[in-house]
């Protein structure tokens, strides 16, 4: 199956080829509809790599390609979801996750005529996430998972194929994060996209990914691949396997190595 996502030989430096670098020889490859996370030390990379997957930076060194054509701009196909929700407080949900449309072409432009096939969109994004009904509250009249369902739904309104999710849920609490987990599992499962996380909870990438791609300390580069074997669907049962508490394991043992 060809590379949706592919880094090659990529060196970066942020301000300038001059300063310290950020990733250096960094190469991954991640397939069509492929689940992918990335792990690895504190400051090794990891936000990095998502920055130059999505055309938001540009290697000084090696090149970066997704869905076969080198990045020279942001990348449009792509949606992005972050730790923080970042939702305008002033606008109600639905409004929030219609923003992007208003937006980025060629949807601004089709706004007015489209209105109420997007707003329809939009209600069907938040009932995927058990979010129906909600369309009309105001960010600060939810909770912090929800949110973050919500910041989910913004991610995918413009029907994206890479789904690049940062730390997503690393600021909720245990149980609405294994919560979270399931939705996003469900999500690709449905959806069949493509999508790279970006984590520290090693629980959370083997629960998720078909793949865990281990970065070593800064400057970045992958230095294990580990495809995780579990079958799916996953139910969060599997977290208490042994062959799962293994698989986490295994993946702590390479962090401190690359740590060193």
């Amino acid at each position: 199956m060809p590379a949706f996502v592919a880094l090659d030989g990529v060196s970066h430096a942020y301000g300038g080829a001059g300063n310290a670098l950020a990733v250096e020889g960094l190469s991954i490859s991640v397939e069509t509809g492929e689940f992918a996370a990335v792990v690895g030390p504190s400051g090794c990379g990891k936000s990095t790599l998502m920055k130059l997957a999505t055309g938001l930076q540009f290697p000084h060194i090696g090149s970066v390609q997704v869905a076969g054509e080198i990045i020279r701009a942001p990348v449009k196909i792509a949606g992005m979801a972050f730790q923080a929700p970042t939702l305008l407080p002033w606008r109600t949900t639905r409004e929030n996750l219609l923003l992007p449309l208003e937006i980025v072409q060629p949807y601004r432009s089709q706004m007015r005529r489209r209105k109420k096939e997007f707003r329809q969109r939009a209600e069907n994004l938040l009932a995927s996430v058990g979010l129906a009904g909600q369309g009309e509250k105001f960010p600060w009249e939810l909770s912090g998972g929800m949110q973050q369902r919500t910041s989910l739904c913004r991610a995918l309104i413009h029907e994206p194929k890479l789904l690049m999710l940062d730390e997503p849920f690393g600021a909720l609490d245990a149980f609405t994060r294994e919560e979270l987990w399931c939705v996003i599992r469900d999500l690709h499962a449905a959806r069949k996209i493509t999508i790279v996380l970006v984590t520290h909870d090693l629980r959370e990438a083997v629960f998720l990914a078909d793949r865990v791609f281990v970065m070593s300390a800064r400057p970045g580069r992958i230095v294990v691949e580990r495809r995780i074997e579990l079958p799916r669907p996953r139910d969060i049962d599997v977290t208490f396997t042994t062959a799962f508490q293994e698989t986490v394991q295994e993946l702590r043992s390479h962090i401190v190595k690359a740590r060193a």
